[in-house]
């Protein structure tokens, strides 16, 4: 894919090494590629999408695993992704539920100011690389000049552990959420990040800030869509015996995004439609988000699935 040329999807954000320990067993931790952002544009490139990936990791032995393994799921990384003294990591530690707790090395400081290419139709960032200072404000500042020719797409992916108290994170989270189009989030996250304010007030002021939807995950409850124009969905969510959680918020997202391209919703020309979606089309955004984290929790580490797989499962 030419980026320079090319319709495409942008993700922006950190890659990194997950390096997962099972419950229990330390001696049996998997070194896996991952990063929030990483994983919504591999999400994207195996369902079919064309995806480019700016994110930040080093000429090193685990940064040329981090090439191939999103290189072989279809993912065109940036030039100027590769220039960190080393590749950031994420210790994964698994709960007997598969629930996952981090603790991160973490280092975001790619060349500022990050490049958008014009081609780029829907532009995604979130989580660490959004959240820590002062490398957020340059994905910020991306991400503002980006909507002069794509959708902005946000998920705050909230990690107490580094994002500092949840005053200061939301002030900055509310900064990202007033210049996207969509915001994907979980309900715990709005938890930590308000105080265990209410989730429908939280919707509605994040919505008057100026998304068109917003679209909260809430576990076994599943997912739950509102609209600035008042649609207000949830969509009952599928069976799924879950190996683990990793990956999984991201698959969503990456669902989200592979939904509202095929549905025509990608460009700035698009916002008006995106603003006035209908209840149908939230529904069809959001089942093909489920479809797509139920696969990636049913088994092991980030892992979504591709295309044939998706059609397999509704044939």
């Amino acid at each position: 894919m030419d980026i320079e040329r090319d319709a495409h999807i942008l993700a922006i954000g950190e890659t990194l090494i997950d390096i997962v320990s099972p419950a229990g067993r330390p001696q049996d931790a998997t070194e896996i590629p991952g990063g929030s952002p990483a994983n919504v544009a591999m999400t994207l490139g195996r369902l079919g999408r064309p995806v480019a990936l700016q994110t930040w990791y080093g000429h090193d032995a685990r940064g040329r695993v981090v090439e191939e393994h999103f290189g072989a799921s279809r993912v065109t990384i940036t030039p100027e992704s590769s220039g960190a003294d080393r590749t950031m990591t994420a210790l994964a530690l698994l709960d007997e539920n598969g629930a996952a707790t981090y603790t991160f090395d973490f280092d975001w400081a790619p060349p500022a100011p990050i490049r958008v290419s014009p081609a780029a139709q829907i532009v995604e960032a979130g989580s660490i690389s959004a959240a820590q200072l002062p490398g957020a404000l340059d994905i910020l500042a991306a991400l503002e000049r980006a909507r002069d020719h794509a959708l902005i797409a946000y998920d705050p992916n909230a990690r107490p552990s580094i994002m500092g108290s949840p005053q200061e994170a939301l002030s900055l989270v509310e900064r990202f959420v007033a210049v996207s189009d969509l915001v994907k989030v979980s309900d715990e996250d709005i938890a930590w990040l308000t105080g265990g304010h209410d989730l429908d007030t939280t919707i509605e002021r994040w919505l008057a800030l100026g998304p068109s939807l917003v679209v909260v995950t809430r576990g076994k409850e599943g997912g739950l869509g509102v609209t600035r124009s008042g649609v207000r969905l949830a969509h009952a969510p599928k069976k799924v015996e879950v190996v683990d959680t990793v990956g999984a918020g991201d698959s969503f997202m990456g669902g989200l995004l592979d939904a509202m391209w095929g549905l025509g919703l990608r460009g700035a020309q698009a916002r008006e439609a995106l603003a006035s979606i209908d209840e149908e089309t939230v529904a069809r955004i959001l089942a093909r988000a489920s479809s797509v984290s139920d696969v990636t929790v049913s088994r092991a580490g980030a892992n979504p699935p591709w295309a044939d797989e998706l059609d397999e499962l509704d044939a």
